[in-house]
């Protein structure tokens, strides 16, 4: 795993006593309050799946401190997992001015953004929204009404030297591209986990 160098590794290890709580709370509070994006569950059964697998707190913990506002979204039928999002009124703070990816970092001779969305994600232990994500977000609020995100790339169109981001203006969500080594202190990424 390429390691940020603006967060740590997410991994198997669980928050201290104290952190976890404290984010329990915040995450239940917040779960409390937005029941419009998870209608039909449960908390109890959400803090129950979060409380045995350490690894996901952890991950969930780097979505707070960055600014995210990770709240559940959904429920998988076949497999139980809860799948929570960032929905956080703008893209999250702590995430912005990011390159697309490595090799987007990497092709800049100058200039270059302190990391990349992507390398980002994958030492959270989150993944970038997909289009149809960001799409399915947008029908729980207005999100990125100020702000862009940056979302997953088709491969044909990252081959091109090109990536995808989102936002949401006059009511509607638009999708634009840039190239991947472009950065602003407007566009960060949001990321989904599943639990």
């Amino acid at each position: 795993m390429v390691m940020s160098k603006t967060s740590t590794p997410a991994n198997k290890k669980g928050l201290p006593p104290e952190e976890r709580e404290k984010l329990l709370t915040a995450l239940e509070a917040r779960f409390e309050k937005n029941m419009s994006r998870h209608k039909g569950l449960e908390w109890a059964d959400v803090r129950s799946r979060l409380k045995a697998n350490a690894a996901k707190l952890r991950s969930l913990n780097e979505m707070e401190r960055t600014g995210g506002e990770p709240d559940v979204v959904g429920q998988d039928k076949k497999t139980g997992e809860f799948i929570f999002y960032d929905c956080s009124a703008e893209s999250p703070d702590g995430r912005r001015s990011l390159c697309y990816d490595r090799e987007a970092l990497e092709g800049r001779k100058e200039f270059k953004p302190k990391d990349t969305a992507m390398d980002m994600a994958a030492a959270m232990g989150i993944e970038i929204l997909t289009e149809e994500q960001y799409r399915d977000l947008q029908g729980l609020g207005i999100f990125d009404a100020k702000t862009s995100s940056w979302v997953k790339t088709p491969p044909q169109i990252r081959k091109l030297g090109g990536a995808l981001f989102c936002d949401c203006r006059y009511g509607a969500v638009f999708v634009y591209h840039n190239g991947a080594e472009s950065y602003y202190g407007s566009r960060g990424f949001r990321g989904s986990l599943r639990v």
